[in-house]
């Protein structure tokens, strides 16, 4: 694609522009873009992390992707630990399939391990998370927020700060839930039945 792209936390003034971002990746003018305004200044056990993708577009960056971490938390049986979320993740469609997801990825991960946070949960695609740090998560131990998700769907990043002890429910913000942002539902979650899911 020939573009210098850059990564840099996100500033107010990308707002507008991070909207734009996951309207079209995810098709939505408002769900995703919506869930990222909340989760901005939502209470959290961690503060967000929200990186963004630009590349020089007339002389002025632009916003080409951008990658969320929100506070969420481990119901583990010793006690809540303090954990992220890597969601949204979103590349603007022209933008795609030329390693900037997986660079806000990698940039997102080494930021959680910055703040010693040891976990990172996602709901996602096996194949595309599981090739950048990402474990299936139920099969380490670790209880889903919902059932109404396809096998290896839900996913973990061990970071640094892990510890063995460090097992059991993940529990997303209310953000998440408000949105209805967790899980399949409706089409996507009968087409999933259908083919045979849990």
């Amino acid at each position: 694609m020939g573009h210098d792209v850059r990564y840099r936390l996100e500033q107010e003034h990308d707002h507008a522009a991070v909207r734009e971002v996951h309207a079209r990746a995810f098709g939505h003018p408002d769900r995703v873009p919506g869930l990222v305004d909340e989760l901005r200044t939502a209470p959290a056990p961690l503060a967000p992390v929200s990186l963004v993708a630009t590349v020089n577009d007339a002389e002025d960056d632009r916003v080409v992707g951008h990658v969320m971490l929100s506070g969420c938390r481990l119901d583990a049986p010793e006690r809540l630990v303090a954990v992220y979320s890597l969601s949204p993740l979103g590349v603007l469609p022209e933008f795609q399939r030329s390693g900037i997801g997986t660079a806000l990825i990698g940039h997102a991960l080494a930021a959680a391990d910055a703040q010693d946070v040891p976990l990172v949960f996602l709901e996602g695609a096996p194949g595309y998370y599981g090739a950048r740090g990402f474990d299936d998560a139920e099969r380490l131990g670790f209880r889903p927020p919902t059932l109404r998700n396809a096998p290896g769907a839900f996913q973990v990043a061990r970071l640094s700060a892990y510890e063995d002890w460090m097992h059991g429910a993940f529990v997303y913000s209310d953000v998440f839930w408000a949105h209805d942002c967790v899980g399949l539902r409706g089409e996507r979650l009968r087409a999933f039945q259908q083919a045979g899911g849990r």
